[in-house]
């Protein structure tokens, strides 16, 4: 995937395409459904995390992402979108995620990244933890997060009360329930916020060195250029780690 003929630009490419039948009443139990998958991706995320840490020192010495280490971290971020597209990140799909890192291309949900052939050596070393802050902030809001409270008799502890996601998503599943229909401008919104979201994960795991925008694109595609929010900006020194992923 070339940045300069992505719609965007941006080296993290994320789609969905909304399934037009939706069962009415799959998604009551798309949380058991998901369990093996929900079990994988807890190793694969410790794992991913890992090859990044080692990615972080080669990035300081080399100014390269270790090839083998960004195509796994590419997969784990394909099978992590692919679950959250078919269960309560979006609800978009009632097919089934396969189990595998590659990209699968008549699946509903596709993510790529593209490889960067240079990275800066110094901000490998603050971009995760410093300059990504104001985005973890944001990204709090999207996601399912704890808020700590106060117990009198258990003292401090953690409540989840869901993020936006979870609460549009849970919505347009209610409203699935008895019209059968997914409201589009729900839809929409909701893949703008994860598409945010993994573009900021893109940028922790140290996988780009440009700073996700401060911006919404909604739609199960890209944005398409010119249009509102969309900015086409070539990064030099970059190549695709994949086939282009179809408009």
């Amino acid at each position: 995937m070339d940045t300069a003929n992505s719609p965007t630009g941006y080296p993290l490419r994320i789609e969905g395409t909304l399934d037009p039948g939706l069962s009415r009443g799959l998604w009551l139990i798309k949380w058991l459904l998901a369990i093996p998958h929900f079990v994988i991706l807890v190793f694969l995320w410790i794992a991913m995390l890992a090859s990044a840490f080692v990615a972080m020192f080669a990035i300081v010495f080399t100014g390269r992402y270790p090839r083998v280490l960004f195509d796994f971290n590419v997969g784990v971020l394909r099978w992590s979108w692919r679950v959250g597209f078919y269960s309560y990140n979006a609800l978009g799909t009632d097919r089934y995620p396969p189990f595998t890192l590659q990209d699968v291309p008549d699946y509903p949900a596709r993510l790529d990244v593209e490889y960067p052939d240079e990275l800066s050596r110094g901000l490998a070393l603050v971009k995760w933890w410093l300059l990504a802050i104001p985005h973890y902030l944001i990204v709090a809001l999207f996601l399912d997060t704890g808020w700590t409270v106060w117990g009198v008799d258990d003292g401090w502890g953690a409540v989840s009360f869901g993020g936006l996601i979870t609460l549009l998503v849970l919505i347009a599943a209610v409203i699935v329930l008895f019209t059968a229909r997914y409201p589009k401008p729900i839809y929409d919104f909701v893949l703008g916020m994860n598409r945010w979201v993994f573009r900021v994960a893109a940028y922790a795991l140290l996988m780009t060195d440009r700073y996700p925008p401060f911006r919404l694109d909604m739609g199960g595609e890209e944005p398409a250029p010119g249009s509102p929010g969309a900015t086409v900006t070539p990064q030099a020194g970059t190549r695709a780690a994949r086939a282009p992923l179809p408009s």
